[in-house]
């Protein structure tokens, strides 16, 4: 299995090079050449697999470069009830008929990221200890994806990390998941803007071909492709799980911001799974609900970046939606570079209402979307526990209230749960007027030593930092 760069770069790269890289060398993001085809007689032999033996005969599809028995080995290290709390490791909770929650934050950090970093944590040290190297990990957080890369990548050998977040617009509890952490490998730095500013600084740094070889930086972000290969794996267990036969569709809705979460589940449509729609659910942020409205993808400035209840979506420029895009256009990689390096970098936007194949996205991927805003939130949070006693966080909340409009008769719809209450803990207290339920290990948080350094959103003063702290 090789890999190509979304913006058409002539390298054809194996897996674990694009494990260890990131962001292609033209600023691209990295896909397979073809996506492998899953069909009825290979659904029907996975179905009833557990999780981590399901996990494997996805990445086998995709990972050609570990041998076999290796590849298991990591799933089965990863994918425990211990880590993940329950046998099921994602299971499904029925709501009511034709409506499901897949359960997907039962993790260390008690959120969906969880699901993929894990087994990243677990690749790097793997390949690392392969090839005898080290690697500097670079990332970017609007709140869940820097405490699950943490909890994965802390005391790994060979590993660090240097994981930037927007200046106090994470709930107090993901601060303090990270900024509480001691241990010497990880490195926590806020920056003085909001999360597409972390984003692009990650992407500045990562383009800076030199400062990326010399320092060896990685990334944990969903550009990387592993991540999002992590997470197809859910698409099928969840699937599994609704249908009792390979002929069944189901819809799912994925709360989304910057568009990995589901992406992964175009992925797996693409390879034959058996999905009709694939909702995408945003908040006031709305840059993703817009373009699959209208055609057209804005990115709005930080400061027309809202800060809203559900903070883990408050994106505006969804890094993954170029490898939709790059789909979209036939795989046409210069036709993606014009529109994401050239029109986005000089006038904001691009508009592709005029395309054909725009025209027909709905019908041949399955996209739909909506919007949900704070009010709809403390509402559906509100309904959903007075109706079926189910305590929801913000952004499943924002996924539930679209679904509800998407719904089909005789197709199970399956939400995809964003994190446990507990992370954002004020505004489930201000819709149901009680605080949810904390896990024990988490216990006073908030109140632990912190170790964080506040920097000014700006590449240079970040590799600074960087160089400063790799010995």
């Amino acid at each position: 299995m090789h890999y190509v760069s979304t913006r058409g770069h002539a390298d054809r790269k194996r897996f674990c090079e694009i494990l260890l890289e990131g962001l292609a060398p033209d600023g691209g993001l990295y896909l397979p050449e073809q996506y492998p085809q899953v069909d009825a007689a290979t659904l029907q032999k996975w179905r009833g697999l557990s999780y981590a033996e399901l996990a494997f005969e996805v990445l086998s599809l995709y990972v050609d470069d570990i041998p076999a028995a290796d590849l298991k080995a990591i799933c089965n290290k990863t994918y425990t009830e211990e880590v993940f709390g329950t046998q099921a490791i994602v299971p499904l909770k029925k709501l009511e008929d034709g409506l499901y929650l897949e359960a997907l934050s039962n993790g260390p950090t008690l959120a969906f990221k969880d699901m993929a970093m894990q087994l990243l944590g677990n690749l790097f040290e793997y390949e690392l200890a392969r090839r005898g190297e080290e690697l500097n990990i670079l990332g970017a957080t609007s709140g869940d994806t820097g405490s699950a890369a943490e909890y994965a990548m802390r005391g790994k050998k060979g590993v660090r990390v240097f994981m930037t977040s927007p200046n106090g617009r994470m709930s107090p509890f993901q601060q303090a998941q990270m900024f509480s952490l001691q241990d010497e490998n990880i490195h926590n730095i806020a920056v003085e803007g909001v999360f597409d500013d972390c984003q692009d600084i990650v992407k500045a740094v990562s383009n800076d071909l030199a400062f990326k070889r010399q320092y060896k930086i990685g990334t944990v972000n969903s550009i990387n492709w592993a991540r999002l290969m992590a997470q197809v794996v859910y698409y099928f267990a969840g699937y599994f799980q609704a249908t009792s036969n390979n002929t069944d569709k189901v819809n799912f809705t994925v709360p989304s911001g910057n568009f990995g979460n589901v992406c992964a589940g175009h992925v797996a449509r693409m390879m034959g799974l058996p999905i009709g729609k694939l909702v995408v659910a945003t908040n006031e942020n709305d840059v993703l609900d817009e373009f699959f409205r209208t055609g057209v993808y804005r990115v709005r400035s930080s400061a027309d970046t809202h800060e809203t209840s559900s903070p883990s979506m408050d994106i505006s420029k969804a890094s993954n939606f170029e490898r939709f895009v790059f789909d979209l256009l036939g795989r046409d990689g210069g036709k993606t570079k014009a529109l994401f390096h050239d029109q986005l970098g000089s006038q904001g936007f691009f508009d592709l209402s005029a395309e054909a194949a725009f025209k027909s996205a709905g019908q041949r991927y399955g996209f739909v979307s909506g919007k949900s805003t704070h009010a709809d939130r403390l509402a559906t949070i509100r309904d959903t526990y007075k109706r079926f006693g189910t305590m929801i966080d913000t952004h499943t909340a924002d996924g539930v209230k679209v679904a509800r409009e998407q719904l089909q008769p005789g197709v199970p719809m399956i939400v995809l749960e964003t994190a446990l209450p507990i992370k954002f803990a004020a505004t489930i207290e201000e819709a149901l007027g009680q605080l949810p339920t904390r896990p024990a290990k988490f216990e006073g948080i908030e109140a632990l030593p912190k170790r964080v350094k506040v920097l000014p959103a700006d590449a240079a003063v970040i590799k600074r930092y960087i160089a400063d702290n790799v010995h």
